[in-house]
């Protein structure tokens, strides 16, 4: 405490006690050395932290410590004398020359096996008369037992007790608590009402522990860490630790730290009398498992625990010392309320926020977590927000809503508008500046508070060059490092000053570290760190991975985060990227059967592109292969694979003709003539029989193209990334077969795309973003201006006409295959919605407006593309927090 502090709590103790200097600071108290002037005679004052004092109250915390004042035993320090004044709560204990049991340990790392049973003992007798009195200390730990010529002497005894019992609910409000996380009780750490005897000697047992190991049973860097441990871990085995601890030694503390207080000792004085004796024993079977296993704790066990942390009213900062050092901490999050849009996030500089896109009562918008807390938060007006990145301050954060990138508080207040043409992968560096990918995938940067954007760094004249993102700048400020997806993606270096570019190593999503490491991620699904050296603009070593299993999605983008502290977050599960994709066919129940279990294929994703032909006999497929990607038709059920197109360009979403025998597809090889070729639209025999033909082509881009039952007429989508001028939206047009001229079928001022024809030509089903969000509508053709209908009320993409042509499938916002039934005898009208499985949950590819699935010819089953599809595969999405990941980054770097 301060000066002034201290002035005023001498004046308030004026005439009975005056403060010398202070001797440290715990949880609840500051202790000073003060004169009682009485008795003439040196104290140990202790006086409640303000905070504290404010919750407990005087009258209830000097009512409840005096069932503490008259116990007495040689191992208990006593209490002298407790008060308020000038609303300062103290208590009065002698003041012991020597030191601390947690000064010994922090000396000694590893106590003497003969000396620390001893301590153990004297400690549990001293436990035993309390108990006997009906008093519970609540807080054991080193910090609290005093070595006076040896002797153990439990301090603060029942103050944890009064603070506890005085502060009541109020207490657990503040986020105030009592109690040590490392030597807390399960029962303590999930905040039962009830906490007896039993929990005095868990935690009795915790020390001893540390005496004898060096560190507590449940080691941790956060209090979440180590409560999630103590809720459902096992500790390692003491004797499998040092060979020199007895074995019934170990069988005693095993007891004692028992999950349930029933299973443990019935006294203190049972575990002292278990600990000397030699035949004692407690599952030596389970002991064996431990000492085999070492620390085993289920992920989902520990997001349990942070529930429980957060009802206790636990802080963590508060109540953690720095030490002993904990290593390297993994632990897993629940899901987050609500349903997923995607898997982004942002993880603050702090490492104590976590922002992420939610749909919550049918409406995705951005949420903050605080890991201090049980209940996130919505962001107010972040509604359709994507690619949220926490700003250096660690109060704002930028997003994309609608292709502009913004700026909100985090606690809500005025968002601010910095551009209307972004399209993704912004950071935002600590000069101020927001860098980000425009719609035609340049790098740009826009001061936070606004103003005109500029172009940093343009897409190779020479045509090496795709879309770019991801600009990090190294901490020196000359060199920025880049993710570029033409071709394979990979990593360039750029110096900021001349310009001047080089490809650093394959992958994408870097980040620099404060000390300038690289870290990446990999298509495979690795992290991966190495030393970077900035004037070279090159590797200073080998890349080393370190983590595995991080999700990957279509866009070859990793989903990680990493804090400026040191922490990383990641999601895992199927990775939606890479060469392990295959063909599944899925029932309506979700159960999914590989059409061909031996064929395994890369497609490129989210371009994923899967047409079934009219007879069912065949299925049209893009291919990611070494030359790009292709079309290739597979034969059902298991017959060849057959390459399609060979141009060097991609060609992408086939569609098969009425008849079954041509497949019209996109592509950006264009016409000879053209420098600068678009998306235009090629058909060609699916057997390759006759030469690529070139059906359609415009100045802009063609991105879908469907020819109408009749075949009379296109239902075309032109707009998107090259149309920025437009804020980047998307409309569904029609042309005659052999004109040029078109006509809007859905063009209104809102992004409409994903043209689904029924199969009796009469309906058109698309995506319109006229709520604010994706939904599916649907129009009358050729006459769409005689009426539009919403069918999905949730959110919606991907519509997809069953072949009856009275239901229409579509994914929800909450990634949920959905049916909707549809009449249309009176006029038009959905009957029913139904959601029939999650797409996620089995690692199923079903994007935007990409025809990446179809309808099987029985309406009954779907084909899909499947991701981390290997044996076995398990689709399990983890949310993971390594708190102190530099540290591993540092160890495992080679010099």
């Amino acid at each position: 405490m301060s000066t002034d502090t201290v002035q005023r709590i001498n004046e308030a103790l004026e005439g009975r006690y005056r403060i010398e200097s202070e001797l440290g600071e715990g949880g609840m108290a500051v202790v000073y050395l003060a004169d009682d002037l009485r008795h003439e005679r040196k104290v140990a004052l202790k006086v409640l932290k303000p905070e504290l004092a404010a919750v407990v109250g005087g009258d209830r915390f000097l009512t409840e410590i005096k069932t503490t004042a008259n116990l007495q035993h040689p191992h208990i320090l006593p209490l002298f004398d407790s008060g308020e004044a000038d609303s300062f709560l103290f208590y009065v204990m002698p003041y012991i020359e020597g030191e601390t049991l947690r000064d010994k340990i922090d000396r000694e790392k590893q106590l003497p096996v003969d000396e620390a049973l001893g301590i153990a003992t004297a400690v549990a007798s001293a436990l035993h008369t309390a108990h006997e009195a009906g008093i519970v200390h609540r807080d054991i730990k080193p910090g609290n037992i005093l070595l006076s010529r040896g002797e153990p002497l439990v301090a603060d005894f029942g103050i944890a007790l009064a603070v506890g019992a005085a502060g009541g609910n109020r207490l657990t409000e503040t986020g105030l608590s009592v109690g040590t996380p490392y030597y807390m009780s399960p029962e303590q750490a999930t905040g039962d009402q009830v906490v007896g005897a039993a929990s005095d000697t868990f935690a009795l047992a915790c020390v001893l522990y540390e005496m004898l190991v060096g560190e507590p049973p449940y080691p941790g860097t956060t209090a979440q860490a180590v409560l999630g441990k103590i809720i459902q871990g096992a500790p390692v085995s003491a004797t499998g630790i040092r060979k020199s601890i007895p074995l019934n030694v170990d069988a005693a503390i095993r007891k004692a730290l028992e999950k349930i207080p029933a299973d443990r000792f019935s006294t203190a004085q049972d575990f002292a009398r278990a600990l000397a004796d030699p035949s004692f024993r407690h599952g030596a079977d389970e002991r064996d498992a431990i000492g085999a296993s070492g620390t085993r704790w289920r992920n989902a066990a520990i997001a349990a625990s942070l529930v429980a942390l957060v009802f206790a009213g636990i802080s963590s900062a508060s109540m953690l010392r720095s030490d002993p050092p904990a290593p390297v901490e993994r632990f897993s999050l629940l899901p987050v309320d609500g349903q997923l849009t995607s898997y982004e996030f942002d993880i603050s500089d702090d490492g104590t926020s976590i922002v992420y896109t939610v749909v919550d009562g049918g409406v995705p918008h951005l949420q903050i977590r605080r890991l201090g807390s049980i209940d996130p938060v919505q962001i107010p007006s972040t509604d359709q927000g994507t690619n949220p990145i926490i700003g250096p301050s660690g109060t704002e954060v930028s997003f994309i809503q609608n292709g502009q990138l913004k700026v909100a508080p985090l606690a809500g207040g005025v968002v601010r508008t910095l551009t209307d043409s972004a399209f993704c992968c912004n950071r935002w560096h600590d000069d101020g500046y927001l860098y980000y990918s425009d719609n035609d995938r340049n790098i740009r940067r826009v001061s936070a508070t606004g103003g005109e954007s500029e172009l940093i760094l343009a897409q190779a004249a020479d045509g090496t060059d795709g879309p770019l993102g991801d600009f990090e700048i190294h901490p020196d400020g000359d060199v920025a490092l880049l993710t570029v997806w033409g071709g394979p993606a990979r990593i360039d270096a750029v110096d900021l000053e001349s310009g001047e570019r080089t490809t650093v190593s394959a992958g994408v999503k870097p980040y620099f570290t404060d000390e300038g490491h690289l870290v990446f991620g990999a298509l495979t699904g690795q992290l991966l760190a190495a030393r970077f050296d900035a004037k070279a603009m090159a590797l200073a070593g080998p890349a080393v991975p370190l983590v595995e299993g991080v999700r990957v999605d279509g866009d070859n983008w990793p989903f990680y985060s990493m804090a400026r502290n040191g922490d990383l977050a990641y999601w895992t599960g199927a990775s939606t990227s890479g060469s392990d994709g295959r063909v599944v066919r899925v029932s309506r129940s979700g159960q999914t059967t590989p059409i061909d279990p031996d064929w395994f294929y890369n497609p490129n994703p989210p371009e994923s592109s899967v047409a079934l032909s009219p007879d069912g006999r065949r299925l049209a497929v893009k291919v990611n292969g070494p030359e790009g990607d292709d079309i290739w038709v597979k034969e059902l059920p298991d017959g060849p694979l057959s390459r399609v197109t060979f141009d060097p360009a991609e060609d992408w979403r086939p569609r098969w003709s009425a008849d079954g025998e041509w497949l019209y597809f996109i592509s950006y090889r264009g016409p000879e003539d053209e420098d600068t070729p678009d998306l235009d639209l090629f058909r060609r025999r699916w057997d390759g029989t006759s030469p690529p033909e070139l059906v359609l082509d415009f100045d802009g881009h063609i991105a879908e193209a469907i020819l109408d039952r009749e075949g009379t007429g296109w239902i075309l989508r032109q707009g998107g990334s090259s149309n920025a001028s437009a804020g980047g939206l998307r409309d569904l047009v029609g042309m005659a077969v052999g004109d040029t001229l078109t006509y809007p079928l859905a063009a209104e001022p809102y992004d409409e795309k994903a043209a689904a024809l029924s199969p009796d030509g009469r309906w058109l089903a698309y995506e319109s973003t006229e709520t604010g969000r994706d939904e599916i509508y649907i129009r009358p053709y050729p006459n769409v201006n005689d009426g539009k209908w919403q069918v999905s009320t949730q959110g919606a993409i991907n519509p997809r006409w069953a072949r009856s042509g009275n239901e229409i499938f579509y994914i929800s916002q909450g990634r949920d295959m959905t049916v909707a039934t549809l009449d249309f005898d009176n006029g038009f009208q959905v009957v029913d919605r139904q959601a029939l499985f999650n797409v996620n949950e089995r690692g199923l590819d079903a994007r935007a407006n990409y025809a990446g699935w179809d309808v099987d010819l029985d309406d009954q089953h779907f084909l899909m593309v499947q991701f981390g599809a290997g044996a076995d595969a398990q689709f399990v999405n983890e949310f993971i927090l390594v708190q102190n990941w530099l540290r591993e980054v540092e160890e495992r770097l080679p010099r």
